[in-house]
């Protein structure tokens, strides 16, 4: 059976990113490295390849040179339960990168994430377009996503009790 692999090309952080992202998600590891040798494009010995896992995934880390940058076109998205995870992931990814909007960061090494809770899609898709319109609209003022204030925003404005 083919598997896919999804290829990243770095200047020369791919061992570093590699060793960053298996610390971050629990259920990955490091399973190759590979070296540059005699009469490559960079010195002997540099690293070539990293082959890794995150949470069972396939990833191949290539120290490619500085031709090629990340954008925002592509992406890996976290799935997470709670909020506690989307803050613990968020803090660990956005950790020396930058937060953007409705869950997006870019790490250090400026890969895109979306760090997503459970939740969303529903609150998003309620079958009440003026409910998914106020969660969408509280989405695009978010940087970190906070599923309980899209909830609220969703709910909308409360009713002032009765005297």
């Amino acid at each position: 059976m083919s598997r896919i692999t999804i290829n990243l090309w770095f200047d020369t952080e791919a061992l570093e990113a590699a060793e960053h992202y298996v610390a971050v998600i629990p259920g990955s590891r490091i399973t190759d490295v590979s070296r540059y040798g005699e009469g490559a494009p960079r010195p002997a010995g540099t690293v070539l390849t990293v082959a890794f896992e995150l949470d069972g995934q396939p990833y191949l880390a290539l120290n490619g040179g500085p031709q090629y940058k990340f954008t925002e076109a592509i992406s890996l998205v976290v799935s997470c339960a709670d909020q506690a995870e989307v803050d613990q992931y968020w803090a660990a990814l956005v950790d020396g990168g930058e937060p953007g909007q409705c869950g997006w960061l870019k790490d250090r090494f400026g890969l895109s994430w979306q760090v997503v809770p459970d939740g969303l899609g529903e609150v998003l898709g309620d079958p009440d377009p003026a409910r998914a319109g106020r969660a969408m609209q509280a989405m695009m003022g978010m940087q970190k996503l906070d599923i309980a204030a899209l909830r609220s925003a969703a709910d909308g404005p409360t009713e002032p009790a009765l005297a």
